[in-house]
Formats: C-alpha cells, structure tokens, sequence
C-alpha cells in the first residue's frame, strides 16, 4: 500500500519559494547580468523623469524598482507583498536589484501609478530591439499580426458568482411563476439585466469571457506568428476619450454579439496606433477569430486608403454570410456549382491576365478534369451529366478580390494555405493566458485601471527581456518563458 502523499501547507511553500530565492536564482542573476544590460534597457527619458527635481532625492533606484518587477514575472511571484517578502530575507535578490533597505507596498503602487506612460515607452523600445531576433528566428511567422481581446477580472463584488447565481435564479422562478414560453432565456434575460460597470468603479466593466459573465479591464493584445507581443492596448477611460468609437454599450441580450461588436471596432484603431509608434513594421498578414467578419474591416485591412495587409485569414461568421447570385458561397467562402451547392468548385490560383490588370482567382467546374483531345492537346473537360453552360471545358469562375474582399481577403479560404496558417492565430490566445497566470495578471486584488495597466506593460516589458536573453545565450526554446532553464 502506497504512503498516503504529504499535503503541503502555505508554509512549506513559502520555505521552498525562500530556498530558491537564495540558493537557485543567484545562478540566474548572474546569467542576466553576464549577458543583458538591464539598467541600458531604461529609456532616457524614463531617468529624467524618475529623478526630475521633487525636494528630495530619491530613496529607491529606478533600476531597482524595474529589476524587481521583471524578476516578480519571470518567477510568477503572485503579489506585491510576497515580492517585498522575498526581498526581505534574501540578501542576493536585495544586491541583484539594488535595494539598500527594502521598501513598503505603497512605494510599488506609486511606482506603477506614476510611471505608466515611461513603462509604455520603454516596452515600446524593446519591441523594437526584439524584432530583428524574431525575424532572424522565422521571418514568416515574425511578419503575422494577430489580434484579440480579453479582460482582467477586477476584485469587486459583482464578480462573486453569488451575484449572478441570485439575479439568475430569481428569473427562474419568475418564468415558472408566471408560465413564460420555452424560448424564454433566464441566462440571457440576467445578461441584459446587470449593470453595464461595476458600483466600485465604472470603468470595470461587464464582459463575456471564456462563456462566463464577469466584471473586468479590457485589453487587446497584438502579438506575431511566435507568439512574441508586440502592442497592448488597454481600453480606458484615457483610450476611450482618444477612441470612441471602441466603447460598445449592451446592443442585445445576446453576450456573444455584443462582443463581436466590441471586438469589431477596437480592431482598426489598435493597429493604426501599433503601426504608426512602429513604422518600420511592415503589415503582411493578419489572423484574427470571426468577430472580425465584417466587409468595413476587409476594406480597413486589405483595402486601398487601408492599413496595408496583403491577406487576413478571418473564418466567416454564420451571421452574415455572403453569396453570388449564380455561384453561392459555401461555409468555407469557396463558390459552389449552381446547380449542386454541395460541389464546390475547384481553385485554379491567382491571376493577371486580364487587360484590366487587376488579380483574380479562378474557380472552374468541379467535374472538370484535363483530357487529351484529337490534337494531342491537353485541354478542359467537364463530365457533368447537366451542364450550367454550353462550354465544353465547363463553368468558370472569377472572383475579383478588391470587389469582394471579404469573399477572398487575399487567399482562399478551405485550401491547404488557409489550414495551415489560420492554425498559428491560437498563439494570441496562449500568450494572453501566458500573460495572466505565469505573469500573475490575473488574480489582483487591485480595482485600479492604472496599476493593472502597468502590470500588463510590465509583463510586456518582461517578455521581450526573456526573448533578448534567450537570444543572446542563443538558446531560442526558450523565447516565452525561462522557467525550464532556470529550473535545470
């Protein structure tokens, strides 16, 4: 019979974590001193304005303060207080980031609150340092732009799940009550009953996240094909002033469609700011979910006057699906046969052939093969037993992209391409969840817009050191996340 397994209490894991703090990361430290100039990362201005003249000198380093907070992140040390724990009885942690005495919560808030705006410059400058490395790394996958939102869920009361359970059994027992028909929704009915903020602070607002109601800050996240995040943007009361046309108020009571349209006009505006703080990125390709199936967004991102991509791989959404009076679409977005919309038809590529000039795809019948004629020519042939044209080769098919660019936003949608790429749109979602449990975002018992701004910067800023460091000991497996290296 097996022992029964140890259960581990809070301190045994505080004298682990204490252990590693003095044994292990020494180690690390000298790693990073030894192959990065953390202090030559700080941006100029972000000196002037930390030591810009107040009365008094400063008690705590600036190079300490941004020491300590990307160590906080790269060993996912949950809070501010067990941060300053650690600092207290490790004396190697203390000299790696240059505390003299170690100082108190309220100074780590200051820092964060005060220093957003030089926080965003600096993870705007190490975006810039890392990109070359990730282009040496995979030049195609650097060159995507992917796109989504999410939420930090903020530390008020309406994200206690009693709220939601109480306003939702209450609508319950209305409906039995008074005997409301059976497409009566209780679920959808609390949606649109809630408050669109939470009573603590109004710019927590509600969301729909991962298929749960919540209370939360919200962001937009651009990373490239590897993963790497290269703009955050957080959606508050200063963006929505710059941008209001992003704030999207309850049009239904239907969670999902209020956030597609939510979605749907944070999009062009995150990457007009992204390219314009950025202007030697060059748009290429964009992936994105089908929140961003609109013909305004094709035409804001592939279209002339546009931000410039040359195809964006977005699923059609079920809600608004296109089709051509004699050649319907199928859910893949591929013309089908007129007579027979279950035979989509075959793909031929792109062309120019046309006086025009302009590109087009071709589409050809889907019976068509090429046949040896009495010429000893190869030529097209249908088999089609009820043929929708009097050619022999069969109906063709051309779609001009810049007519229809939601059709064929620069490539096909069902083809071997379209699988293979829209695969890597996934990425952006794994470092959102990167960001918000090995990052610690997630989980702050803070209500404050500006303080989770600077962690999301701060997390950001965390990242593109791990990807310089990783280069630098050219050790690339490791360009998310140096957990396994440290833990060798």
């Amino acid at each position: 019979m097996s022992p029964r397994p140890k259960q581990l209490s809070l301190n045994d894991i505080f004298t682990d974590c204490l252990e590693s703090l003095t044994n292990d990361k020494p180690r690390f430290f000298a790693l990073l001193d030894e192959n990065l100039d953390l202090d030559g990362l700080i941006p100029v201005t972000f000196w002037y304005h930390f030591h810009q003249h107040e009365g008094r000198p400063r008690e705590y380093p600036l190079t300490a303060f941004i020491r300590a907070l990307i160590i906080q992140r790269i060993f996912s040390i949950p809070t501010d207080s067990l941060l300053l724990i650690f600092l207290q009885y490790s004396r190697e942690f203390r000299e790696f980031c240059g505390f003299v005495k170690v100082p108190d919560a309220s100074k780590i808030t200051r820092f964060k609150q005060d220093f957003i705006e030089n926080l965003r410059v600096m993870f705007d400058q190490l975006v810039e340092l890392t990109e070359p490395v990730c282009q040496a790394i995979d030049a195609t996958r650097a060159s995507m732009t992917i796109f989504d939102t999410s939420g930090i869920e903020a530390y008020v009361q309406e994200n206690n799940p009693k709220y939601a359970d109480s306003i939702i059994k209450r609508l319950k027992a209305w409906k039995k009550a008074v005997g409301a028909p059976e497409n009566y929704d209780p679920y959808k009915a609390a949606y649109a009953s809630m408050p669109t903020h939470a009573f603590a602070n109004p710019e927590i607002k509600q969301m729909y996240i991962n298929g749960h109601f919540c209370y939360a800050h919200k962001f937009g996240m651009i990373t490239n094909g590897l993963g790497i995040v290269r703009d955050i943007a957080f959606y508050d009361a200063d963006y929505i002033a710059v941008h209001p046309e992003i704030e999207v108020g309850k049009k239904s009571d239907a969670p999902d469609e209020d956030k597609s349209l939510a979605d749907a006009k944070a999009l062009a505006p995150t990457l007009e700011d992204f390219f314009k703080k950025h202007p030697d990125f060059k748009p290429g390709v964009f992936l994105g979910d089908s929140a961003f199936d609109s013909i305004d967004i094709y035409a804001k991102l592939l279209g002339q006057g546009g931000i410039g991509f040359e195809k964006a791989f977005i699923p059609l959404n079920a809600r608004s699906s296109p089709s051509y009076p004699d050649c319907p679409l199928n859910v893949e977005g591929v013309p089908s046969c007129p007579n027979n919309s279950t035979l989509p038809m075959k793909p031929e590529g792109n062309t120019s052939n046309l006086r025009c000039g302009r590109p087009t795809f071709k589409f050809v019948c889907p019976k068509m093969s090429w046949q040896k004629c009495e010429d000893g020519k190869y030529r097209r042939r249908t088999s089609c037993e009820k043929p929708c044209t009097n050619s022999p080769c069969g109906r063709m098919f051309y779609i001009y992209p810049e007519k229809s660019l939601r059709a064929f936003p620069g490539t096909v949608r069902g083809t071997e391409e379209w699988d293979e790429t829209y695969k890597i749109r996934v990425t952006v979602e794994k470092s959102i969840n990167h960001f918000k449990d090995s990052f610690c975002i997630a989980g702050r018992k803070t209500r404050n817009a500006a303080t989770l701004h600077a962690d999301l910067l701060l997390a950001g800023i965390t990242q593109q050191v791990i990807v310089l460091l990783a280069d630098r000991i050219h050790k690339h497996q490791y360009l998310r996340s140096l957990k396994p290296l440290i833990a060798s």
